[in-house]
């Protein structure tokens, strides 16, 4: 479906296919996800800006490109964007880290935040918000609201799984915002679960079932 950049390289669809096994015990969830997240975040930094600096190799002084402006900023939606955030860190340690603390009500299903910490100059740096799953899209909704009101500019939603419910949902509110995933599923349940999904990533990541 359109709204979303499918991101389906062999080994990430090998690795999430590993991943939505309900047999697969924690500790090869949580690696698997950071796997992913590594190789995803190849795709998602492609078109991020760089400048040409003078370096000196052993063998001649020369002009090469290196990341330009402000670190970026990668925001987790807690706590299963954590699970995301990790691999990404090992691809881009030097980035920033913003947390958004955010649960679902299960009566209506709507983001209640708890927690939220970013850096400050977001309007100056290229901010990736991460969440595993896209299922009402309630979650990454109110978290992209709040990274705006703190100024943010230039932003990115990556997932893991989407359901074509969260992404037009995403894509009404926050037309600016470019969507990431691995896979975009058949459509929500009637809990809001994502079909057929992997349960929820929480738990899986960290044994709370």
């Amino acid at each position: 479906m359109s709204g979303a950049i499918l991101i389906d390289h062999p080994l990430i669809q090998h690795k999430l296919t590993i991943m939505r096994n309900k047999e697969t015990p924690p500790p090869l969830f949580r690696a698997l996800l950071r796997e992913i997240s590594f190789l995803m975040g190849y795709e998602v930094t492609r078109n991020m800006p760089t400048e040409d600096v003078e370096i000196e190799t052993p063998v001649a002084k020369t002009s090469q490109p290196k990341l330009a402006g402000r670190k970026m900023c990668i925001h987790s939606i807690l706590r299963a964007g954590n699970g995301l955030m990790e691999g990404l860190l090992e691809l881009i340690p030097t980035a920033k880290v913003g947390h958004i603390g955010l649960y679902r009500d299960h009566k209506d299903l709507h983001a209640v935040e708890y927690y939220f910490k970013v850096p400050n100059h977001l309007d100056e740096r290229f901010n990736l918000v991460v969440d595993p799953m896209l299922a009402t899209g309630n979650s990454a909704i109110a978290a992209l609201e709040r990274i705006k009101q703190a100024d943010a500019k230039k932003i990115t939603f990556l997932c893991l799984l989407a359901a074509p419910e969260g992404i037009k949902a995403l894509n009404e509110a926050h037309p600016d915002v470019t969507i990431y995933t691995a896979a975009i599923d058949d459509r929500l349940n009637e809990k809001s679960y994502i079909v057929p999904g992997l349960g929820d990533a929480g738990d899986r990541i960290y044994g709370t079932l």
